[in-house]
């Protein structure tokens, strides 16, 4: 299956005012939709999956959302198994987990981005240079 199209329809980020001690960071990926599809360019079905990717800041401190929708060219049995599927609100593991991965590459470099310009710690966690001991 084939990713051709990644398109954000909505990105918010609140600060609340207060301060807090110690943050913690959660994230979760939400698939809303997935539906066959048609584009303009291709005479073959296409998958679209909307999805919501957000990122909690703890007690309440930040917020950051997207959401959005994939646009995948699949082979005609995964069509199938995937629409089949998401009758019970499920997508198949082998897929969802490159999906996942996908939409959390793509929104976690604009989360950072968004970060900074707020000043919120980052979400996730920068690789830092460490000074090295000299041995005697």
């Amino acid at each position: 299956m084939k990713i051709i199209g990644f398109n954000l329809s909505k990105i918010l980020i609140e600060k609340k005012e207060k301060t807090v001690e110690k943050v913690q960071v959660s994230q979760n990926i939400d698939i809303k939709d997935v539906a066959k599809d048609k584009i303009p360019i291709s005479d073959n079905d296409i998958l679209k999956i909307d999805f919501k990717f957000t990122i909690n800041y703890s007690e309440d401190f930040a917020k950051i959302e997207f959401e959005g929708s994939l646009l995948l060219l699949p082979e005609k049995d995964e069509l199938k198994n995937v629409l089949k599927s998401w009758k019970e609100k499920k997508i198949p593991e082998d897929i969802r987990i490159g999906l996942f991965n996908f939409i959390m590459n793509k929104c976690n470099i604009k989360a950072l981005n968004l970060e900074d310009e707020l000043g919120l710690p980052w979400h996730v966690p920068m690789p830092k240079l460490n000074p090295t001991e000299e041995k005697n």
